[in-house]
């Protein structure tokens, strides 16, 4: 019982003297922060908890992202400028942004393989080679699964990084294209969600996830909600 008491203090020490071993290693100089607004000001996202896409971080193209053109094709575009909070969310920035409309059935029609919440924000009008990056805090360093809410009219390929080290190698996202679907352009918008999609370890801390993607793109990616794996 001594012996078993001491090796498992032994294995506490080394762990301590190993650099990042419990504790996150944010990129050297990354300087983007988390996003808050007037009405977001809840710091890095937690996990375990919903990590919401449109909340990527602040710092511009480049830094909290990249963006294969400078409009956001749905804030203030699709979006008109109205003086809302939905319609003019980061409307200013690259990255595309919008938010699930439960009017005329367009979020919430029959072709959903699951309904989202309505009013939900979302990245979109997603294209190969864009990412943008989410700092998050950890409660606990450990293994975590994360359920994905999305759409794909013609499937694709992401990654996700971990403090700028790729963790997932390409994960393939499934189709939600429906060849039924009377309204052509509703096929941006069946939603679909991906139990355990994204699996990552994570130190605990702060940590900065960057999401890329790698093929296909004409994704939207509202949230990935972690919570600790069992494996």
């Amino acid at each position: 019982m001594a012996s078993r008491r001491f090796t498992q203090i032994l294995m506490l020490m080394l762990l301590a003297l190993t650099p990042g071993a419990l504790r996150a290693q944010v990129p050297a100089g990354y300087r983007g922060t988390p996003y808050h607004d007037a009405r977001y000001h809840g710091g890095a996202q937690k996990i375990p908890g919903r990590v919401l896409c449109a909340y990527y971080d602040l710092g511009g193209e480049g830094v909290a992202y990249h963006d294969s053109d400078a409009k956001n094709s749905g804030s203030g575009a699709l979006n008109p400028a109205d003086g809302t909070y939905l319609n003019e969310f980061r409307m200013h920035e690259a990255v595309d942004t919008s938010y699930t409309k439960f009017h005329d059935s367009i979020d919430n029609s029959p072709y959903d393989l699951v309904q989202p919440p309505e009013n939900l924000l979302y990245v979109g009008w997603t294209e190969p080679g864009e990412w943008f990056n989410i700092t998050v805090e950890v409660d606990k360093a450990g293994e975590y699964a994360g359920d994905l809410l999305y759409t794909s009219n013609r499937g694709g390929t992401i990654s996700v990084d971990v403090n700028g080290k790729d963790a997932t190698g390409p994960l393939a996202i499934p189709t939600t294209f429906n060849k039924d679907e009377p309204i052509a352009w509703r096929q941006w918008h069946h939603w679909n969600i991906l139990h355990k999609f994204v699996r990552l370890s994570l130190p605990a801390g702060t940590n900065v996830l960057t999401v890329h993607v790698l093929t296909e793109g004409n994704m939207n990616f509202a949230y990935l909600d972690f919570q600790r794996s069992a494996h």
